[in-house]
């Protein structure tokens, strides 16, 4: 039996493992998924020695960054944005390879792609800095739209939540949570942003799925804004997933 799993801290409300045994049940394919909730990355390579039929991880919060110096090699996009979330492992000999992958960008690109309307949509603000945020920006440099980072402690070329005012969001018509902030049960917190300042013009994509409306994407509608969750994100990149794992 083929064996795959998610690696994260926490993984409680993990979607991969409900998606995976699924799929293995409906088209009877001879697998298990597994979820290997870890408080420290540095018991990964034990998770792979106890399994010897792993043919392939996913990687959640927090360790797509801190996954990567485990990693045999990295596929040229996923090495360029420094963000992983799809490992495939494979055997030749006695000799494994974990290669690294970033099926996010994918599920990101093509989730958010039908909203954009090209007259109005051009720059999008990325609300967070962690790995998730590497594969927006990833998605958002395939569609063509330029990004601005805003962080609590903005780097050079980043802006903080306090600079955000109508000046930025006449231009950054799109934005993006992409920190895990608005997560249940965290249900009460939202990004600190002028909300009131926001209008139909504006797109507002939330990575967070649970809940399906945020209190971010719900601010974001009462004030006329087009909105959607990470659902279809997930979905999508874990078909983008399997076919890695399968090719």
């Amino acid at each position: 039996m083929d064996t795959y799993g998610i690696i994260g801290y926490p993984l409680k409300h993990s979607f991969s493992k409900k998606y995976f045994t699924e799929k293995f049940e409906k088209e009877r394919i001879d697998a298990q998924y597994l979820n290997f909730e870890i408080a420290d990355i540095s018991l990964f390579p034990d998770i792979l020695l106890s399994h010897p039929t792993m043919k392939g991880f996913n990687v959640t919060i927090p360790y797509k960054e801190k996954i990567i110096p485990y990693l045999t090699e990295l596929d040229p996009r996923t090495k360029e944005i420094g963000a992983v979330n799809v490992i495939k492992v494979t055997r030749n000999n006695g000799d494994v390879k974990l290669i690294g992958y970033n099926s996010d960008i994918i599920g990101f690109q093509h989730s958010i792609g039908p909203l954009i309307n090209k007259e109005i949509h051009h720059k999008a603000l990325i609300l967070g800095t962690g790995g998730a945020s590497k594969a927006v920006q990833g998605g958002l440099q395939n569609l063509g739209i330029e990004w601005m980072y805003v962080s609590r402690t903005p780097k050079e070329g980043q802006i903080s939540y306090k600079d955000i005012d109508q000046n930025v969001l006449d231009e950054y018509t799109i934005i993006i949570n992409a920190s895990p902030l608005g997560t249940f049960p965290d249900i009460e917190n939202a990004p600190d942003i002028p909300y009131q300042l926001l209008s139909s013009k504006h797109l507002l994509y939330d990575l967070v799925y649970n809940p399906a409306e945020t209190k971010f994407l719900r601010l974001g509608k009462e004030n006329g804004t087009t909105i959607k969750n990470g659902a279809e994100m997930l979905e999508l990149q874990a078909i983008a997933a399997w076919k890695i794992w399968n090719s």
